[in-house]
């Protein structure tokens, strides 16, 4: 039976862990278990630095960005030695299961772990990447595209106003989720991201044309893992073509925080709340995610094994309405 759930963060912090932490913990609470909760991810495990939370815990903070966790990688924890630790740190502070909340590379870990060491596990995606198999959204996603677009629609300000050509570089390193959705709502006039290949000549004659059409200022999407080189790169090959002056916004770190939305923090509760449920039920080697609104339970393995694709029709979109 049942009785002691250890949670942890883990990778880059989002917003809505919080959120998440939140809900495990209350639901926790209700069925009449204890909660563990586990410092700086990973490490944590490792080093035994270990709490138990209760409700009064987690007052006051689905609306904070960030991890009262704390947050960290670890390269102990992938050897065998800092495994056997984790384990070790599992069993003197009796936990029965484990709930991470993390990304690609924390699901990686979990299942891992779960694998050589027989540990119950589920896994909740929590990334502004939005890149996880498994689920619509991630946990964090919702919040770092609002971000992203508070910055862009001032930055238009600026670019229409000095007629100039602005390249905006956002969070992506392995995905253009973040780039399309913000390509979208912020009506670029482009977005490049690493899933479509970049005609770099293509951009520079759209450009030109946008600017014969009268167009006063032109803005284009970057995502950081984009094939053809991040935002600095990418104007520099462009202004050797058109010979146009421009700027560069790199709006990194601004993306992951602050206050989680109202979509990251319903996300987060309910994605904790069905972890619990799982957890219970002796379901183990899971993420929780969410699809057509309902929650869905994949293999760890697959989350990351397995290409989540972007969908085509928004860059089509893109394209038209920029016209």
């Amino acid at each position: 039976m049942m009785k002691k759930i250890g949670i942890l963060t883990s990778g880059g912090d989002a917003p809505g862990m919080n959120a998440a932490i939140r809900s495990v913990v209350r639901t926790a609470v209700h069925h009449g278990l204890e909660v563990a909760g586990i410092r700086d991810g990973y490490n944590g495990l490792v080093s035994n630095s270990i709490q138990n939370i209760g409700r009064g815990a987690v007052a006051n903070i689905i609306q904070r960005g960030g991890t009262i966790l704390g947050t960290a990688r670890s390269d102990e924890f992938q050897s065998e030695e800092g495994m056997g630790r984790a384990k070790r740190t599992l069993e003197q502070n009796s936990i029965d299961a484990l709930i991470v909340i993390g990304g690609d590379g924390t699901m990686r870990g979990a299942h891992e772990f779960s694998l050589k060491h027989g540990v119950r596990v589920l896994g909740l995606p929590g990334t502004i990447d939005n890149d996880l198999y498994g689920t619509d959204f991630t946990i964090g996603f919702d919040t770092a595209i609002n971000n992203a677009l508070e910055a862009i629609d001032r930055i238009r300000d600026t670019a229409a106003s000095l007629e100039r050509l602005f390249f905006i570089e956002v969070m992506g390193r392995s995905s253009g989720f973040i780039g399309l959705a913000v390509g979208l709502a912020g009506g670029a006039e482009d977005v490049l991201i690493p899933e479509i290949p970049t005609d770099i000549e293509a951009l520079a004659r759209k450009i030109n044309e946008n600017t014969k059409k009268g167009k006063k200022s032109n803005i284009v999407i970057v995502s950081e893992g984009d094939e053809a080189g991040n935002a600095f790169t990418i104007a520099e090959k462009v202004r050797d073509l058109i010979h146009e002056d421009y700027r560069v916004a790199v709006l990194g770190y601004i993306q992951r925080g602050g206050a989680p939305t109202a979509n990251d923090r319903i996300l987060a509760s309910k994605l904790g709340f069905a972890a619990v449920e799982a957890a219970m039920r002796g379901e183990s080697g899971f993420m929780v995610g969410e699809i057509n609104q309902q929650a869905v339970y994949t293999p760890l393995a697959e989350t990351y094994s397995k290409k989540k694709m972007i969908d085509p029709a928004l860059y089509r979109i893109i394209e038209i309405l920029a016209t």
